[in-house]
């Protein structure tokens, strides 16, 4: 009995998609639940599991562009029994020529290298990167799920063997690579645009020409918090099953700073003003792919852990590409980290139709003056950048000193003041 593969509903704003890449080979036995390709959308790319066991036969090619719901491939689950059998039979006690002869009529499933047992199995992009720069799959560093090779594996092995093209293509003179001391250096190297960064550049190019941005800073003495964390870290974990960290800190603040200036969380749409009166706000990531923004909805009615809790949750998924579209829309805010990378002051560009974003910088100790006294403290620099058509600079310094305030003094979202 044959189970269609079919590309699944990942989100009610997604209706097509790429077929990126197979992570199982056409003729190869999968099983149940095991990812077998990878659906890019102009949101997110997800790994897409097995609907049932058997023998995996596809029909549509890598790099195609595919609608929600469409066949993509079939799972033949009579493949797959008789392989098993097949396999149960060479482990029965047999004479040597019979278990020999059986030995030799067992399928491969990967025929391009039935000369070696131990050779890894192959995905079609992988296997066509290999053949075009004579590459031994066994050398290559795997990344994959499951130590499989990736693509991109595989042409950063031909980029550090040298070999960058195929080796059956003579090299086009325009892209000839400069020979130093014997050995050939790659120039320039082209590849598509990934459909999730199209859309990235689409939306941000659409903010700075459609939005009059502006950015207004401000710095936070950072020790109160620190000192929350240090005390109670432990107790915290313990109880929650969930690390402390900063930004549970930030998001709570936040979201009391939108309670007081709704502007921030409100979206312009024509010549009216939308006002939000949920407090849905987005956590930047960064990705292999690109920049992804998990939403984590009514932060007003969660608990620092639930906040916490909810970003692992994010980080995790986004790394096994398992995060749905649907949690990377709706959001009224939004929380760029760039200190994690160690940024000293940016100015981040919101995501329409959001109306501000909150950019987030790397802590430094610093001299500060306090109570007229020189002291070392531990201080970030806070940047929020805004829609001066629907924010003005009053609205944006007092939106910046009421997360300064909470921040500084995190008794304030303790108490609800």
């Amino acid at each position: 009995m044959k189970s269609e593969v079919v590309v699944p509903n990942v989100g009610e704003s997604v209706t097509t998609g790429v077929l990126a890449t197979w992570l199982k080979s056409d003729g190869e036995t999968v099983s149940e639940g095991e990812e077998i390709f990878e659906l890019e959308t102009d949101k997110a790319t997800l790994a897409v599991p097995a609907p049932a066991s058997g023998v995996l036969s596809t029909t549509v090619p890598e790099g195609v562009e595919v609608e929600i719901g469409q066949a993509v491939g079939s799972i033949d689950d009579a493949g797959a029994s008789a392989d098993g059998g097949a396999a149960g039979a060479a482990t029965a006690p047999a004479d040597s020529d019979t278990a020999d002869t059986r030995e030799a009529a067992r399928p491969n499933a990967d025929a391009a290298f039935a000369h070696d047992d131990a050779a890894p199995v192959l995905s079609p992009a992988v296997r066509r990167v290999v053949e075009e720069h004579s590459l031994d799959p066994k050398n290559i560093r795997a990344t994959g799920p499951d130590g499989r090779i990736t693509k991109e594996d595989a042409l950063a092995a031909a980029e550090k063997t040298g070999n960058t093209k195929p080796a059956a293509s003579p090299k086009p003179a325009a892209t000839a690579a400069v020979a130093t001391t014997g050995a050939a250096e790659q120039r320039s190297r082209r590849v598509p645009m990934s459909n999730l960064r199209k859309r990235i550049a689409a939306n941000l190019v659409a903010s700075k020409r459609d939005s009059a941005h502006l950015t207004t800073f401000n710095e936070v003495d950072m020790s109160r918090i620190i000192e929350i964390r240090t005390r109670y870290r432990d107790t915290f974990e313990k109880k929650h099953g969930v690390r402390l960290g900063f930004m549970s800190f930030f998001v709570k603040a936040c979201q009391k700073a939108l309670e007081v200036y709704p502007e921030a969380n409100a979206f312009i749409d024509g010549e009216d003003i939308l006002y939000n009166y949920y407090y849905n706000i987005g956590v930047a990531l960064s990705s292999e792919r690109g920049l992804l923004t998990p939403v984590i909805r009514d932060v007003e009615t969660k608990s620092f852990a639930e906040i916490e809790s909810e970003i692992i949750s994010f980080i995790e998924r986004a790394k096994a590409k398992r995060l749905s579209p649907d949690e990377l829309v709706g959001g009224t805010f939004t929380i760029s980290n760039g200190g994690v990378f160690g940024s000293m002051l940016s100015t981040p560009i919101p995501n329409p139709p959001q109306t501000a974003v909150l950019g987030m910088h790397t802590i430094q100790k610093r001299a500060v003056v306090v109570d007229d006294q020189i002291v070392i403290r531990p201080m970030m620099y806070l940047a929020l950048t805004y829609d001066h058509r629907m924010i003005d600079g009053r609205e944006a310094i007092g939106f910046l000193s009421t997360v300064k305030n909470h921040v500084e003094d995190p008794n304030h979202l303790l108490l609800g003041l």
